[in-house]
């Protein structure tokens, strides 16, 4: 009895610690995919004209980090013929919180900028929708020309950054997919970067492509087309005070960022650019 007990339990403990695997190697728009032991549990089809789901997202305003050049704006999304439109533009924008006696040098980086140059919008699911493991996917075409940063990633819940935590599970900027992890009372993290050159795929811009995480208690991977970006292995992603973000609930965000720390130059890029999203679908 002993023994068979032994192999049941460690079989279960495999399972849990397998990735887990879709039914089909490519979603589609038109229906969920099914992934072995996981149900739909939520998703945005984007099927509906306007503006998004206020049930299912809400905006961050304003100059937000990285010392990015972007104003975010609701106004900068919408929904159209099935997808979600996050639109970066050229445009100036007058920033209400400008100080002009600010010293440019100082931590506030927003006070001393009298305008934005660039509109954006950025999404997210904070104090409507958060998830503790699963599967998280969205299929999506992104613009990879200089200066700008789309992102689909999550934030912890509980806590400042970083001690929340921060999945990136599409970071792009500077010819690279960016895949990272973030976690602690200072900043750790486990990078990934996979440039866009590696497809060989001239067209690999114009074509939509599917990003998903799969997240339980022991391990995060993240994929591009089921192609293996970045293992964080949870064991490892303790904080200073014992405690771990990513064994915790996340909210999703999806943003179109211009320039900033990692963004590149925006100079010459032509403008507007445009993040479209097909749909963002949890299975847990």
């Amino acid at each position: 009895m002993r023994i068979a007990l032994r192999v049941l339990i460690a079989c279960i403990v495999l399972f849990t610690q397998t990735p887990i695997t879709p039914a089909s190697a490519q979603a589609t728009s038109d229906s969920a995919i099914s992934y072995k032991g996981r149900k739909l549990v939520w998703a945005d089809e984007f099927t509906k004209n306007g503006r998004p789901s206020r049930r299912n997202w809400t905006y961050e305003t304003g100059f937000v980090r990285n010392r990015e050049l972007q104003w975010y704006q609701p106004n900068n999304a919408w929904c159209q013929d099935g997808l979600l439109i996050i639109e970066a533009r050229r445009e100036r924008k007058r920033n209400p919180n400008y100080d002009p006696n600010y010293n440019p040098k100082g931590s506030n980086w927003r006070a001393p900028r009298q305008y934005a140059e660039y509109t954006s919008a950025s999404l997210m699911t904070k104090g409507l929708h958060a998830w503790k493991y699963g599967t998280f996917e969205m299929r999506a075409r992104i613009d990879t020309r200089k200066g700008l940063w789309p992102s689909f990633w999550t934030l912890g819940v509980a806590g400042k950054w970083p001690r929340n935590g921060e999945i990136d599970i599409l970071e792009y900027y500077l010819g690279a997919l960016h895949a990272n992890v973030w976690w602690g009372w200072v900043k750790k993290w486990d990078l990934s970067r996979k440039p866009i050159a590696d497809f060989n795929d001239p067209n690999w811009s114009k074509k939509f492509h599917v990003w998903r995480m799969d997240w339980n208690a022991y391990r995060i991977n993240i994929f591009v087309d089921d192609i293996l970006l970045n293992t964080t292995e949870l064991k490892n992603t303790y904080d200073g005070h014992g405690k771990n973000p990513l064994r915790k609930p996340h909210y999703l965000l999806l943003n179109m960022a211009v320039g900033g720390r990692n963004g590149g130059n925006s100079s010459n890029t032509t403008f507007p650019a445009r993040f479209e999203v097909d749909y963002v679908r949890v299975y847990q």
